[in-house]
């Protein structure tokens, strides 16, 4: 056990250190230029989409492809993630995950875009992904089973366990509930959930992450406004502890950075090639809606959600001097606030997060076990594998897994990143086309004959 705790540790200093954040912040940072700022300029078109225009008659809506992507995004990382990040990497490390929000932007918007293109019908609905645009535009197929592999692996099994550990843990905390029962009661609940299909895994997450969000939202900002005067003496520590330069040769800043990418990442999923598979699933008339509302999502799972924590953690001080970290910590910094009723609100929270970014990320792994093979006994299996892997993270120590969870992370996005930046111009050239559409009062349609790129030859739905 050691040597797997040694092995796994091993490969995150090697592929967190050097290689990832160097390919998110630079990959992110080109097709930020190379879009002329897509997903800052384009804000307020995003929200309307979101609200209706997106939304077609038939198959999944745009909104709630949105809403299956959110629902993963949205859950440990957003409350136990945050509070680790604070814990381990001081206040500068949120510096980190807001830049990585706002680069990983335009790579969200990339690979959604391309998600939509090389998308592929499936019943009366969709499925795509970076697998999809491996396989079709790249003709890798071998790429495309590389990371089919990693990505049902890491979010139905691995991510799925850490989300329900959360749960059990927040549960421990608020009410005493035995974490046997509460892994029971999980099992049962996912059962239900994914063996309805990809409808009624829309329909809960439509249901279910707009309320808890909003909820959520709301509490944080009564917490910051009764603490208002500490708010800009809180952003002044954040900055300067993002460049903090003085540990450079202690290697506290190196550690402050890493951290924030590597929770910001865990969060909001930004190039790592899951969110995607969801936005594929959406019936629309061009691609590049779906690009927007995607990006959108980063921003409100990291600006929005992510910040609330960060600040509810840093207004209440329990960060320093507590040996609390994760979901207890966020929920000592709310109790401290609101009285005892916070641990209440939070296991809550965490339990409608959690729970949401488990069927969320159940799906993930369905459209690319669909995408290995047709057989649907595989499926079934994997369905299996998936319930027992939410029981098991409930009753169990997970710190080897939180580990496992970072490497299989790094492993899904370097792959998915080689993949966006070889296609980003077929997203590009979607964009031009959108635009020029819009700019001519069009409600724009996508034909793939407007793409000039040799990759259109293999598109299929856009026929």
């Amino acid at each position: 056990m050691n040597f797997i705790h040694n092995f796994v540790n091993f490969s995150n200093d090697i592929l967190w250190g050097y290689v990832l954040i160097i390919m998110l912040l630079s990959i992110g940072f080109y097709f930020t230029l190379k879009s002329n700022f897509v997903q800052l300029k384009h804000i307020p078109h995003m929200f309307k989409l979101l609200g209706g225009s997106a939304q077609q008659a038939n198959g999944i809506s745009s909104f709630k492809a949105f809403c299956i992507s959110t629902a993963s995004r949205v859950g440990t990382g957003n409350l136990a993630g945050v509070a680790i990040a604070i814990a381990t990497g001081g206040p500068g490390s949120i510096f980190w995950m807001w830049l990585i929000a706002i680069i990983g932007g335009a790579s969200s918007f990339v690979e959604s875009t391309l998600a939509q293109i090389y998308k592929v019908k499936n019943g009366d609905t969709y499925r795509g992904g970076p697998a999809y645009y491996m396989d079709k535009a790249l003709n890798k197929k071998w790429m495309g089973i590389m990371f089919s592999i990693l990505i049902s692996i890491a979010f139905g099994l691995i991510f799925n366990s850490v989300q329900s550990n959360t749960i059990s843990l927040a549960f421990e905390e608020a009410f005493n509930f035995d974490k046997t029962i509460v892994g029971i009661i999980l099992a049962l609940a996912t059962a239900v959930i994914i063996f309805g299909g990809v409808h009624r895994v829309a329909n809960f997450s439509a249901t279910v992450v707009p309320v808890m969000a909003i909820l959520y939202i709301l509490i944080s900002l009564l917490v910051i406004i009764k603490n208002i005067h500490l708010i800009p003496s809180i952003f002044s520590n954040i900055i300067n502890q993002a460049f903090n330069f003085q540990s450079v040769f202690g290697g506290g800043l190196g550690a402050t950075i890493m951290i924030g990418v590597k929770r910001g990442l865990f969060s909001n999923e930004a190039g790592m090639g899951s969110a995607p598979n969801a936005a594929a699933t959406a019936d629309i008339s061009h691609p590049v809606k779906q690009g927007f509302v995607q990006t959108l999502g980063v921003f409100t799972d990291t600006i929005i959600i992510c910040s609330c924590t960060a600040f509810m953690v840093l207004v209440s001080g329990v960060h320093e001097g507590s040996s609390a970290t994760g979901i207890q910590l966020t929920q000592k910094a709310l109790s401290s606030q609101v009285g005892h009723w916070g641990n209440i609100f939070i296991a809550i929270c965490i339990l409608l997060f959690a729970f949401s970014s488990i069927v969320g990320n159940y799906y993930y792994g369905e459209t690319n076990i669909e995408f290995l093979t047709e057989n649907k006994i595989y499926l079934h299996i994997y369905r299996v594998l998936v319930i027992f892997m939410v029981f098991f993270g409930a009753i169990t120590d997970l710190v080897l897994v939180w580990n496992l969870a970072d490497l299989f992370m790094a492993l899904m996005a370097i792959l998915n990143l080689i993949a966006i930046a070889l296609l980003g111009k077929i997203a590009f050239e979607a964009l031009q086309d959108y635009l020029s559409q819009k700019k001519e009062g069009k409600d724009p349609v996508f034909i793939k004959e407007n793409i000039k790129s040799n990759y259109k030859n293999t598109i299929e739905y856009w026929d």
